[in-house]
């Protein structure tokens, strides 16, 4: 079991932490491995901002250009890790703390953005949504681990959102702050206190 939860960690925070930009599947928005293309790196730099000064990106925005999630991991051989094995739960717990502080994208601190994702509900009221995590992928903090914390917004909405599921997918905008944020469902790096909370729809081409 252990060693399934180990592989299972490593392959969800790496559809997240190697840098991944939104792909559609099923109508709703993705992340996919960009690790190393000149693409990947060239978005990480801020956008240029659009009507009004908002800024729609890309998950992979939120991500310091030189930031390698498994650098303190690497060449260790995950296969020989057997359940019970308590190097196992040593290396998860070391790979939490690692992902649980990963470091942010500075240029973005400050930013107005839009940026689509997945709803984690973390307060819920009559009037509706207050306060929710925006993930990158399906998912991500209930299905599966959470991915590292750069890749993990908390919202805030000023006006509560009503009608929203665990997992819907949304776009949201608002201003972009490095706070970091612990919950019973997983950590974040970044804040964002929602201007507008809407259906996820395909941006217009």
């Amino acid at each position: 079991m252990l060693r399934h939860c180990l592989r299972l960690s490593l392959a969800c925070a790496l559809l997240a932490a190697a840098a991944a930009a939104p792909a559609r599947a099923q109508g709703v928005p993705l992340m996919k491995p960009a690790l190393g293309s000149a693409s990947a790196a060239a978005a990480k730099s801020a956008p240029a901002p659009t009507a009004g000064g908002v800024r729609t990106i890309t998950w992979e925005a939120l991500v310091p250009a030189d930031w390698d999630p498994f650098k303190e991991f690497r060449g260790l051989d995950f296969q020989m890790l057997d359940d019970g094995d308590p190097r196992a739960m040593t290396l998860m717990k070391r790979m939490r703390e690692v992902w649980d502080h990963a470091p942010v994208n500075q240029a973005m601190v400050g930013q107005q953005v839009r940026i689509p994702g997945f709803v984690v509900p973390l307060e819920d009221s009559k009037e509706g949504l207050k306060e929710f995590l925006l993930v990158p992928y399906f998912g991500a903090c209930i299905h599966s681990p959470p991915p590292p914390s750069n890749q993990i917004i908390d919202v805030l909405a000023k006006t509560p959102a009503k009608g929203l599921r665990s997992m819907d997918a949304v776009w949201i905008s608002g201003t972009l702050t490095q706070e970091q944020v612990d919950s019973f469902m997983g950590a974040a790096s970044w804040r964002l206190e929602a201007s507008s909370v809407t259906p996820y729809s395909e941006p217009k081409r």
